[in-house]
This record gives C-alpha cells, sequence and structure tokens, in this order.
C-alpha cells in the first residue's frame, strides 16, 4: 500500500490521543557491503528480440555507455576503492547490455547536475536515480523500472514505534533531507491535536543514524526506502522496516529523445528482465524487495 506523507501529517490531526557521539556500525558489526561483489550478469543471456531493437552504432560499438553520479549508496556509488563505481543501477546497466547482446556496459561517474546535458552525446543513457518528472519527460525519453519514496525502519528486536502516529517518538532522519520537512510537518500536526512532538534527530549519514535506532537511543528513522532497505541489509538482522512506503514515485532511465529506438531497446530490455524475474534479483542482492517494477512505460503520465 502506497500513501503520502501529507495524508500522514492530515491523519494525524483526527487521531485519539539524548546525544551520544559513538560512531557509525563499523565492518566489525555491519555486513559485507554487497556492492563490492555485485550482482554476477554473466549468467544473462541474450535476447535476439531485444538485440534487433538495438541502434546499429551501438551494436557496432559493443557498450553501452552510462553516467552516473556514483555518490547515492545503494543505487550508485564507490567500491572501497574509492574509484570503482557500483550499486543495482551499475549492475542493470551491465544487464540491460547482456540482453541487447553487447559485450558490456560501462559507467562513468559524472556530478549530477552535469549529467543530462551529456546523455545523447557522451552517454548512451542515463541509469542515476532520475525520478520521472514532467520536465524530464519533455526532454528525454524516460522509461520506468522502480518506484521509491520513503519509509520507517525499527530495531529489529523490539518495538513500540507506530508509523501512522509517530507523535512522541524520536526519529532520525539525514539532514537536509525530504523526510526532515515532512517529520517537521508532521510534529505541528501532533502538536495541533494536543499530543507530543515528534523529537526529530538529524545526522548527515544514515549509518549514524542506524547505529542509534539499533541501540535504542532513536526509535526510529525514516529514510528513502532503497536507502533504508540497504540499511537493513547491512545491519546482520539488527533492523528491520515498518509501515508503508509513503510517497512513491517511478524512477527511469534517461535516454535521449532524439532516439526513440534506443528507448525502445532499453524498455524491451527492461521488460525482459522483469519478465525472467533478474530484475527482482538484481535489487535483491542489495537488500532491497519492494518497489520493482513489472512493466516499463516510456514516458508514464506523472504529476
Amino acid at each position: 500500500m502506497k500513501k503520502t506523507i501529507a495524508l500522514l501529517a492530515a491523519g494525524l490531526l483526527t487521531l485519539g490521543a539524548c546525544s551520544n557521539d559513538e560512531a557509525a556500525l563499523t565492518d566489525s558489526t555491519a555486513a559485507a557491503d554487497p556492492g563490492e561483489s555485485g550482482f554476477a550478469v554473466d549468467g544473462i543471456a541474450a535476447d535476439s528480440a531485444v538485440a534487433a531493437l538495438v541502434p546499429a552504432d551501438i551494436t557496432a560499438r559493443g557498450q553501452l555507455r552510462n553516467g552516473a553520479s556514483t555518490d547515492y549508496a545503494p543505487a550508485e556509488y564507490r567500491k572501497a576503492d574509492g574509484q570503482t563505481p557500483t550499486g543495482y543501477d551499475i549492475d542493470l546497466t551491465r544487464a540491460i547490455a547482456k540482453k541487447m547482446g553487447l559485450e558490456d556496459g560501462t559507467t562513468t561517474h559524472v556530478e549530477f547536475d552535469s549529467l543530462l546535458p551529456q546523455i545523447g552525446t557522451k552517454f548512451d543513457v542515463g541509469l542515476s536515480t532520475f525520478t520521472v518528472t514532467p520536465e524530464r519527460e519533455e526532454a528525454f525519453n524516460m522509461i520506468t523500472y522502480f518506484e521509491a519514496g520513503s519509509e520507517y525502519g525499527v530495531p529489529a528486536k523490539s518495538s513500540d514505534f507506530t508509523p501512522d502516529n509517530p507523535c512522541g517518538f524520536t526519529i532520525g532522519v539525514q539532514t537536509g533531507s525530504s523526510q526532515e520537512e515532512a517529520l517537521k510537518e508532521a510534529t505541528a500536526a501532533c502538536e495541533a491535536k494536543g499530543a507530543k512532538p515528534i523529537k526529530i534527530m538529524s545526522l548527515p549519514d544514515v549509518p549514524q543514524i542506524v547505529t542509534r535506532v539499533v541501540s535504542g537511543q532513536y526509535d526510529a528513522i525514516f529514510a528513502d526506502s532503497p536507502v533504508l532497505g540497504y540499511a537493513v541489509a547491512r545491519s546482520n538482522g539488527q533492523l528491520k522496516t515498518t509501515g508503508d512506503i509513503y510517497d512513491s514515485a517511478p524512477v527511469a532511465i534517461a535516454v535521449a529523445k532524439d532516439n526513440p529506438e534506443l528507448a525502445k531497446a532499453v524498455q524491451a530490455a527492461l521488460q525482459s528482465l522483469m519478465d525472467s524475474g533478474e530484475l527482482k534479483e538484481i535489487f535483491a542482492h542489495y537488500g532491497i524487495t519492494e518497489g520493482v517494477l513489472s512493466t516499463a512505460e516510456i514516458n508514464p503520465q506523472v504529476q
């Protein structure tokens, strides 16, 4: 079930009535990073129907070139060496290339603000957690494959936290995130109905928040759903998700507007990965078990 954070805050109006500098999860307490190995795409077979749609210049090159801002785990980030791109979008680029019958899909790091202008010139595609917006659909062909939103995480051992009524709880959020703004609205709704306010704890990094949640200092974390899924996967069973995903929105691959042939080939490759279950397997490697779509659409209608 999907809900909006605005509805959550509105619902609160009708419902009945610590400081610690400890470090974030260390390598000794966190599970191994799945990005170090990545998903094994070598077993993905080419799809002849997909390969027939690939533009001739890309087929001749033998590579699908992706640009991504590799600073958003688990979608696109860098391995421990600080250089090698990894994440489910990087693995997906390679998987799409495999379906197309190409040798490989490569990813190059680009700062997010300068990435879109290079799609269609330096890069064939952009897999970098692009949320679909009307403005982006005017400039690019956007092919959907995932849906992300905001989600709560709580200690796996026990929790009294109630996602639909967070009044009075201590909740960690990443500084400057949309979740921080959403909780400010929600706590105002709590106070308006005479309930205790939410104690919003803002920290710069998700692992720092997770450490405080699993140790009992915070009641919950509120974060992007894929980021939280990744944190759960790395928590050695100490953290779990709870409740619904709020404000979910489609995420898509960007392809140049003047290359509809490539957009159709990418759509066909994604659909092949969806139908085979391989797309879900790629996301599951990073602890993501919700939000994977079953139909790849080009430029779906969005608000």
